[in-house]
């Protein structure tokens, strides 16, 4: 066990060292790059990062739906591409016949996928994106082929209406920014958008981007050295926002996250991990404080340029409460919605997992202020009668934030465990079932193929509820265990949703750790591991 401890002590460490977050790369938000500033740092090598990742079918991404709007970027980016480097629209042309062969490999299978029928993936800015790329990539196709279809259902009706809003110069909600790439030209009229004080617009590279491009026809030169009495703001602001792209590409090698900074979220994520396992934590003093400055009267963001949400917010209460600093969680009730809590105020659909969170923030608060009951237990004991309305018949539960139900099943279930009233057994019983009855002949579990982050989550289903004496839960763990041990960590999937699917490495890091702690530690799954 020393040597989780000791990954333990390394992750943690890790968050101060990089504080933005640890995030993989996006095919979405690359491509725009691609499109936007070609002029960056780290072009090159983000041209090569789309045609590298492209499946042999022609699509980016992984299946059931979540590879159309990677697909949309990649073929979008590399036509424009096609076009700089052959100065002609022509894509079968050009001086570089692997741009072509991408873009042509892509324009083959987007017919099929945009007329699949099945209902897309419930991504954050979906219903704007799709019409965007797609109107794109028609321009590209003038006179030289049938444009593409937009998705049954879906049109442009509500993509003209919110570019219309922004080019109003209107005050835009702060969740719009993430996507404000959607806009086009109407970003020249957000007269009321600009980057905060690190360069960031809606902690996305890719709104960023079309800011910056939006605002001036070529590469900022602006020196932000230069007296701001002597530089408009808008000017600085563009001087910002490039510096901050610079970073961003350097640090990640020319392909960029589609999310960053994320510095709220992991930390509150991380610890909640590793503490909720009981991993002996120190946390540097300057963390927690970090922690608690960061919940102000309506939460707190994920990271700086985005709203602040009732999920973040959650964690990080639970993560506070978890070290022995809780922090009163009432700014958690202004995301109440009576039946259940938004993620953030006017969200369109519920999240389960974001209720789970909100269940273990109130849950630990009690715990640790018992007088803070009277006010929080009504809402406790509503929010789990909700989440068990929210199963699956077969014990598992979906969420709109994480591709994977062992993600959503593993948030559920442990917060019902340990925060549900009686009558919530059943359903962390019915959860427990389910993993066991879905793991894999090679001790792992996962909903597209066996990875390491999946199965560390139903192993804390296992291992950290009450799950009763089912005498397959010790082997199934112990072979769990074993899969953990020997997963290559570094080519795990992304399965976290937001523009793009994306992976925050930090936190999946914790996630197996904490698993792979709480096998060891239970008597019944030790004795396996060592026979």
């Amino acid at each position: 066990m020393n040597d989780i401890a000791s990954a333990a002590r390394e992750l943690v460490d890790g968050l101060m060292a990089r504080p933005w977050g640890q995030v993989t790369a996006s095919v979405y938000e690359t491509g725009r790059l691609v499109t936007l500033v070609p002029w960056l740092t780290g072009h090159a090598e983000r041209v090569d990062y789309l045609l590298r990742t492209q499946r042999p079918d022609g699509a980016w991404g992984p299946p059931d739906g979540y590879d159309l709007v990677p697909t949309l970027s990649a073929v979008e980016a590399l036509m424009s591409e096609c076009r700089r480097t052959s100065g002609a629209s022509d894509t079968s042309t050009g001086p570089r016949a692997d741009l072509s062969a991408a873009v042509l490999r892509g324009l083959e299978i987007l017919p099929v996928r945009l007329g699949a029928g099945h209902p897309l993936p419930d991504m954050p800015a979906v219903e704007l994106i799709v019409p965007f790329l797609v109107s794109l990539i028609n321009e590209h196709l003038t006179g030289l082929g049938a444009p593409l279809p937009l998705p049954q259902g879906m049109d442009h009706s509500r993509l003209e209406a919110v570019r219309g809003w922004i080019a109003s110069g209107a005050k835009l909600p702060e969740k719009l920014l993430h996507a404000l790439e959607i806009a086009g030209s109407a970003a020249r009229g957000a007269h009321a958008v600009g980057p905060t004080p690190i360069g960031t617009v809606g902690a996305s590279p890719a709104a960023t981007a079309a800011w910056l491009a939006a605002i001036q026809d070529g590469p900022v030169h602006a020196d932000l050295t230069a007296e701001a009495s002597g530089a408009g703001e808008t000017t600085l602001g563009a001087a910002a926002a490039r510096l901050h792209l610079e970073a961003v590409a350097r640090r990640h090698g020319g392909p960029v996250p589609v999310g960053l900074p994320i510095t709220v979220f992991e930390r509150g994520w991380v610890l909640s991990w590793l503490a909720r396992a009981g991993i002996e934590l120190d946390v540097p003093p300057e963390m927690i404080a970090d922690l608690r400055a960061a919940i102000g009267p309506a939460g707190t963001p994920a990271g700086a340029g985005l709203p602040a949400d009732a999920d973040t917010t959650s964690v990080a209460l639970y993560a506070l409460a978890m070290l022995g600093a809780p922090h009163e969680p009432g700014s958690l009730l202004a995301f109440d919605l009576g039946t259940h809590f938004c993620t953030w105020q006017g969200e369109d659909g519920h999240s389960p997992t974001v209720n789970a969170h909100v269940l273990d923030a109130l849950g630990k608060y009690v715990e640790r202020r018992p007088a803070a009951g009277d006010r929080y237990r009504p809402v406790m004991a509503r929010l789990g009668s909700w989440l068990a309305s929210r199963q699956r018949a077969d014990g598992a539960w979906d969420d709109r934030w994480h591709a994977s139900p062992y993600y959503a099943t593993a948030s559920c279930a442990l917060a019902l465990d340990d925060y549900g009233s009686p009558e919530n057994a059943g359903s962390v019983r019915r959860a427990v079932a389910w993993v066991l009855d879905t793991q894999r002949p090679d001790g792992s579990w996962g909903r597209w193929e066996g990875t390491p982050e999946e199965s560390a989550y139903a192993l804390q289903i296992l291992l950290m509820t009450r799950a009763g004496d089912d005498p397959r839960l010790a082997r199934a763990a112990a072979e769990g265990y074993r899969f953990l041990r020997g997963a290559d960590l570094g080519s795990q999937p992304a399965l976290w949703h937001d523009k793009d699917l994306y992976s925050p490495r930090a936190v999946v890091r914790a996630a197996v750790l904490a698993s792979l702690h709480l096998a060891e530690c239970d008597r019944r799954v030790s004795i396996l591991i060592r026979s």
